[in-house]
């Protein structure tokens, strides 16, 4: 007989899918930022989108990478293909003043970055799809 049994390989693959299931949600980590609660529905955001973390200390992260804020009109580029990625995702703490994410705001557009994207957080008792 010629063919060749598939049925070891397949619950191999069924299992490793479960394995990476179940491990993908806990491999999300950054920067921890206490981000504004809002009764707005929840946004498809994209995978390929860079986030920028502001901590309540006003320290600028790029992932988990930490730089200044002057500095991300220069590396934002060299991080990213901006004629490629035109979306970017700020998390910042709800403490900051409007004046230091308005300033990492405007470094972000200078960089050559279109649409800029802010993180909050859901209010408590919203339910999925209403309000």
């Amino acid at each position: 007989m010629g063919d060749i049994n598939v049925t070891p390989f397949v619950d191999v693959m069924l299992v490793l899918l479960i394995i990476f299931m179940v491990t993908a949600p806990m491999m999300t980590h950054g920067v921890k930022v206490d981000t504004p609660q809002t009764t707005h529905g929840q946004m498809d955001v994209n995978a390929k989108s860079l986030m920028i973390s502001i901590d309540s200390s006003g320290q600028v992260f790029i992932n988990d990478a930490q730089l200044n804020a002057s500095e991300i009109r220069e590396k934002l580029p060299v991080i990213l293909d901006v004629k490629q990625v035109k979306e970017v995702y700020i998390k910042a703490d709800k403490s900051l003043p409007y004046g230091v994410v308005m300033n990492v705001m405007a470094q972000i557009r200078d960089a050559g970055i279109e649409k800029i994207g802010m993180v909050t957080e859901p209010a408590f008792g919203q339910q999925e799809g209403g309000r």
